[in-house]
């Protein structure tokens, strides 16, 4: 969605396809549409904004804005037709002239400074920045561009420290100016300012080659160097985590984690949630949307792991969503508030003993059949 709002004017060509994926596992939605919609806060006013695309043209698209809680059209699209609405009107229109048929209207609207549409834009430019394993070489680097950086060097550097990895601190080598070049690179595709398409192998930015940093451990007599090559997972998902995180605090933007507890302690999971539930460390609202397979944060002793009162969820019950697998394929989203939990459930324990699904179904009497099978000249013996 955040690629479609940014690129599809500026960077799409006028006879090119869209970015749409459809649904695989159903051969009948082929040629389905996909439908998107974000609801959001902008200076205080609540915005909807959303589209329907399939792979050839834009199909729908449509801005609201609710001040005083009562909606107001910003503009609304069916196919090449659009409905101006009642703000900013000779401006809208003036948007229409050049908007194409695989062009989202809010990203000609963009390119055209139209003077309401233009925050909608910046919100994405600012938000859904989206921290999962092709990216953590990119996330790396922000957060060695904020150790450059005195502003933040100092607050890093006690993230670093404070995880309890043994880490003391963080040097860096000189870069060469075509080094320097391709770091500005990823520090655009990771804002949002160049689309960013998925590289080869060979092109992936090497992070111990291309950003020079090497971080300090803790050794019996002194500080030791290592490579970013000699460090763990676990420590390397840290370092790419810690500059968005105090980058989308400090903006209150939405950063977006998939497998957030991937290769880290469940202590620091913890942490790292609650410094998005306190208005201390998160005064302007920031957000963390993530996914997780560490039930640990569903239960009662979470809150207290990241030092808050024990008598109190990390999360909230409408916080919690479960993510199940239909016998078409389909993946189903659903809302822990949707089953009715009591206060004070304890949502861990039931949701393990499968109270509300989303749990695999696996048979253990079948594992140990597969496991215990002979085999005879390298073949399986199948029943």
């Amino acid at each position: 969605m955040r690629t479609l709002v940014l690129h599809s004017f500026r960077h799409g060509s006028p006879t090119g396809k869209l970015p749409q994926k459809p649904f695989r596992l159903d051969p009948e939605s082929a040629d389905a549409p996909s439908t998107f919609e974000v609801d959001m806060v902008l200076e205080g006013v609540r915005h909807r904004y959303g589209f329907v695309v399939d792979r050839d043209h834009v199909i729908e698209e449509w801005a609201i804005r609710f001040p005083k809680g009562r909606a107001v059209l910003l503009f609304s699209r069916d196919g090449d037709h659009v409905d101006v609405g009642t703000v900013e009107r000779s401006r809208t229109k003036a948007v229409v002239g050049l908007l194409r048929p695989n062009a989202l209207f809010l990203s000609t609207a963009a390119s055209a400074n139209h003077p309401i549409l233009l925050p909608l834009y910046s919100w994405f430019e600012r938000n859904l920045v989206l921290a999962e394993a092709e990216s953590r070489s990119v996330r790396q680097a922000l957060t060695t561009t904020m150790l450059d950086d005195p502003r933040h060097r100092g607050r890093v550097l006690e993230f670093l420290r404070i995880a309890d990895l043994g880490i003391t601190g963080a040097v860096k080598r000189e870069l060469s100016p075509k080094v320097r070049d391709r770091l500005e690179r990823a520090m655009r595709i990771l804002m949002g300012e160049e689309e960013a398409e998925k590289p080869s192998e060979e092109a992936r930015l090497r992070f111990d080659e291309t950003y020079g940093m090497q971080l300090l451990h803790r050794g019996q007599h002194e500080d030791v160097e290592f490579a970013t090559t000699d460090e763990s997972l676990g420590t390397l998902v840290w370092l790419g985590l810690v500059g968005p995180v105090l980058k989308s605090l400090a903006d209150g933007s939405v950063l977006l984690a998939d497998e957030l507890d991937a290769s880290l302690h469940p202590v620091l999971v913890a942490n790292l949630v609650a410094l998005f539930q306190d208005p201390i460390s998160n005064p302007r609202r920031a957000q963390l949307i993530f996914n997780s397979h560490d039930t640990t944060i569903l239960g009662e002793s979470a809150a207290s792991r990241a030092g808050g009162d024990n008598e109190r969820r990390l999360l909230g019950r409408d916080q919690i969503w479960f993510t199940e697998k239909t016998d078409d394929g389909a993946s189903r989203l659903y809302p822990l508030t949707d089953l009715d939990p009591r206060k004070g459930e304890a949502v861990e324990r039931r949701y393990l003993a499968g109270r509300y699904g989303a749990t695999p179904i696996v048979s253990r009497p079948r594992m140990r059949a597969l496991a215990a099978m002979t085999t005879t000249n390298g073949v399986d013996e199948e029943s």
